[in-house]
């Protein structure tokens, strides 16, 4: 018998200490989810002659930027850890009569602040509104996690086309999938659930997709394109190419042009 209760009061220690790591994983989580989110880069590429300010109530936003007069501009919104500065010469040969406006992050390049969901589309529909003071026909671009970013901006703002390269249904879906074990769907603050903002889009919109994409579930991609409209989106994929490749692709500089 008395084996019994000490073999009890083991088992109970042992739940006890389970349910307290889990719970300590829970909030570590909780308060440190967004250094898994953002990986802030410092910008590589530009001098002051290539770099806007644009200032917000509570910060200040790094543009890597090419003026251009003319109506036509592109606006590009990156991954959580890209160096946006470094699209900015291929950007420039390719599209000559582009106005560029490559935006960095709070915390990314040289902007201050700290990056959050809100915060980063705030500054990212502030920038469309300052861009489209000078240019009238704007192309919204996002990749990976700057597409959550473009596809709101883009919802919300007169944007005359819409590009998303590698693009998600949910950032909050793919935690899921990814964090089983965890009640992500209450701890997760930054949600990015681009299928709510994609019937609100009218104008004309590419997907750019990875063939071996092992980031960004292709299954995502496609549940995204299923909430669009329909005539409105339209889907490329780029063969033998991954994730953080597809750049390098002798097509990709070409189906941005397409979609511009």
């Amino acid at each position: 018998m008395l084996m019994i209760i000490r073999t009890l009061r083991t088992l109970v220690l042992l739940v006890v200490v389970v349910a307290v790591l889990y719970l300590l994983a829970c909030g570590l989580l909780l308060v440190f989810q967004r250094s898994l989110i953002y990986f802030p880069q410092p910008r590589a590429m530009g001098g002051i002659a290539t770099v806007m300010e644009l200032p917000r109530p509570d910060a200040t936003i790094k543009v890597s930027i090419r003026p251009h007069t003319g109506p036509n501009a592109m606006i590009y919104f990156g991954g959580n850890a890209e160096d946006v500065s470094l699209n900015l010469l291929p950007f420039s040969q390719a599209f000559p009569d582009q106005a560029l406006y490559l935006m960095h992050y709070r915390s990314f390049g040289g902007s201050t602040g700290s990056p959050s969901e809100s915060t980063i589309i705030a500054d990212a529909e502030a920038l469309f509104d300052t861009a489209y003071k000078e240019h009238t026909h704007v192309t919204v671009v996002g990749r990976s996690l700057g597409t959550g970013v473009a596809i709101h901006v883009a919802s919300e703002r007169p944007a005359a086309r819409l590009i998303l390269i590698t693009p998600y249904n949910s950032l909050l879906h793919i935690a899921i999938k990814r964090m089983p074990l965890f009640p992500v769907k209450w701890l997760l603050r930054d949600t990015f659930e681009s299928w709510r903002y994609a019937p609100l889009i009218s104008v004309p919109t590419l997907f750019i997709a990875a063939q071996d994409d092992h980031v960004i579930p292709r299954s995502s991609t496609e549940a995204l394109l299923a909430h669009f409209k329909p005539g409105v989106a339209t889907m490329t994929v780029i063969p033998d190419s991954g994730h953080n490749t597809l750049s390098d692709s002798p097509v990709y500089l070409e189906l941005l042009g397409d979609g511009l």
